[in-house]
């Protein structure tokens, strides 16, 4: 859970500025939320991705387990990534190539990790809608704001 929460950590450093200073100049949506909302419900879902890591670490060993434990490693990389591509570099349509590819995974992840313990594949369901919200967001934003 501690290394959910840390990719949270890292990618909430590179949004500050960006938010604060970048984010506010771009036309957004309507259906944008306001910036409040996005670190409880990302700090709640690092923890739902934790948790849900942790059931599936403690099914036998298997050859679905590691395939789920891969595709969690994954679904991470491209989650830390994305706060780099669209606040740290300001490259949106980059971020949604990166949010279209973390929507994919977090899918997959989610039918491996269900097939190793249905309880870890449920946590991960909130987490599945907010990324596939969150890509919406990004294609709207980058629809908007590409020159």
């Amino acid at each position: 859970m501690a290394a959910c929460e840390a990719v949270g950590g890292v990618g909430a450093l590179v949004t500050r500025r960006g938010v604060n200073e970048w984010l506010p100049t771009l036309d957004q949506p309507s259906f944008q939320p306001p910036d409040w909302v996005f670190g409880p419900v990302w700090t709640v879902l690092y923890a739902l991705i934790g948790v849900a890591w942790h059931l599936s670490r403690r099914a036998p060993t298997s050859v679905e387990r590691s395939s789920a434990e891969r595709w969690l490693t994954i679904q991470m990389a491209l989650n830390g990534l994305w706060s780099e591509l669209f606040f740290g570099r300001q490259r949106i349509g980059l971020a949604l190539v990166d949010s279209i590819a973390l929507t994919a995974s977090v899918a997959v992840t989610t039918k491996k990790v269900w097939r190793v313990s249905k309880s870890a594949g449920l946590l991960l369901c909130p987490y599945l809608v907010w990324v596939a919200f969150a890509t919406a967001l990004n294609t709207e934003v980058w629809r908007r704001n590409r020159h």
